[in-house]
């Protein structure tokens, strides 16, 4: 199994650099040939003597069980079977063959090696060295500290955006779209008839329908957006307030 996710950034332990990826679902991948490095020059040699022991199979394939629906169980008792044993090796290419496992996998290429699940990357970590284990832990916590600060940030320029292109898009409905004669309650409705066009477009339901489904959140339909989502919302409204014109 190949890794087909994004590089996300370099964990600093110890004056180790190790490289760590992302899947895009808060599930970073961790190179265990950089942690490897700590220990020797030769880091698949490292990973190899790792994996061959029965307590680490055992934690690997509990791992898979409780996180991978098409893990093979058959396969794996039989490596267990097999571990200790003066004769048994193992390796990651092995392992994700034999047991359709995803929770180390490998690279080929620019930041080629092989890497595994964070979970499995700490364990490993506390394998070469407790120390070292806490240098990484810390360093990635920093890391994801960097990474939810900058979304943070994104989310709430973006939300900026939203909320001034929404004053927009209720000018152009006012000028275009509600006659001066009619009540104010009706303008209200006007109003929330052309947002929620855009709601269902982007949400797939309306803002009261949602309010309905989310009685205890405080914010809004929009207040929960993504980053993304608000990115196209502001897009979308821009792109109405022509239409109504």
């Amino acid at each position: 199994m190949t890794l087909d996710k994004k590089w996300k950034g370099t964990i600093y332990a110890d004056g180790q650099e190790i490289a760590v990826f992302s899947s895009g679902d808060n599930n970073d991948y961790i190179s265990l040939t950089d942690i490897a490095r700590f220990k020797s020059d030769e880091p698949n040699d490292v990973i190899r003597n790792w994996m061959r022991g029965k307590d680490t199979l055992e934690f690997l394939g509990l791992w898979e069980q409780l996180n991978n629906s098409d893990f093979k169980p058959v396969e794996f008792e039989g490596f267990k079977m097999q571990a200790g044993s003066n004769a048994f090796t193992m390796s990651p290419q092995k392992w994700i063959s034999g047991t359709n496992a995803i929770g180390i996998i490998s690279r080929s290429g620019r930041y080629g090696g092989t890497f595994a699940h964070r979970d499995i990357a700490f364990e490993f970590a506390s394998w070469i060295s407790a120390e070292f284990k806490l240098y990484i832990i810390k360093d990635y916590q920093r890391l994801k500290l960097d990474e939810n600060s900058r979304l943070s940030l994104g989310w709430n320029l973006n939300r900026i955006l939203a909320k001034i292109n929404y004053r927009i898009h209720t000018d152009a409905i006012k000028k275009k779209l509600i006659p001066a004669d009619i009540s104010p309650q009706q303008q209200s409705i006007t109003y929330a008839n052309e947002a929620d066009v855009l709601n269902v477009a982007l949400f797939g339901q309306t803002a009261k329908e949602w309010r309905t489904a989310n009685p205890d959140t405080k914010g809004n339909i929009r207040d929960e957006a993504s980053l993304q989502q608000l990115i196209i919302l502001a897009n979308l409204e821009s792109l109405n307030v022509e239409f109504i014109r």
